[in-house]
């Protein structure tokens, strides 16, 4: 079997979706990213556009991320934008029909995700690499909710019940040849 390649997703870090309970992921998450482009890793970095007559809008009421500056990913992320993909979503997941003939050109089958928020997009990227047989990882430490430390934490619970208990991580279980750091 040929070995893979891996990507890092960093999912929806974008202004709309910073808040008190989410801020403290950002450095976290830019730390990451410059690590893991560093060591020539792929990165692709998705972006939720909210629309008028969109599901959120229809169900929640949530007419929010439909404009700039909310749709706008971080500033502390903008300086590695161009050495990686920006893939923008309209729905939880970045698996999409366009976007998983990206995936396959790429040759990305270890999806290690990261971001906002854990229990809903970063969430539901990871299961569905999971069911497309690809391996996903989420990095726990290097994931947040808007919503709070509690959605968080039930983001992860099922997170471990949905693609398995191992598959939830920290980054210092990251390969270090993906972050270039030697392991202590």
């Amino acid at each position: 079997m040929t070995a893979g390649r891996q990507v890092l997703v960093v999912t929806d870090m974008q202004n709309g979706f910073v808040r008190e309970q989410s801020a403290h992921v950002v450095p976290v998450v830019a730390d990451l990213v410059r690590r893991w482009q560093g060591a020539g890793g792929d990165t692709l970095f998705t972006r939720y556009l909210n629309y008028p007559g969109s599901p959120f809008e229809r169900f929640f009421g949530w007419r929010k991320l439909q404009a700039s500056p909310e749709t706008d990913i971080v500033p502390e992320l903008r300086p590695y934008l161009h050495r990686g993909t920006v893939l923008d979503k309209l729905i939880y997941s970045p698996f999409s029909r366009e976007s998983e003939e990206l995936f396959a050109q790429r040759g990305w089958d270890e999806f290690y995700f990261c971001g906002i928020a854990t229990e809903s997009c970063v969430l539901k990227g990871a299961v569905d690499a999971f069911e497309r047989n690809l391996t996903p990882w989420l990095i726990a430490d290097a994931s947040a909710s808007h919503a709070g430390v509690e959605a968080h934490q039930a983001g992860l619970l099922v997170a471990r019940r949905f693609i398995g208990p191992g598959q939830v991580i920290s980054q210092s279980e990251i390969p270090s040849m993906l972050t270039g750091e030697a392991t202590s």
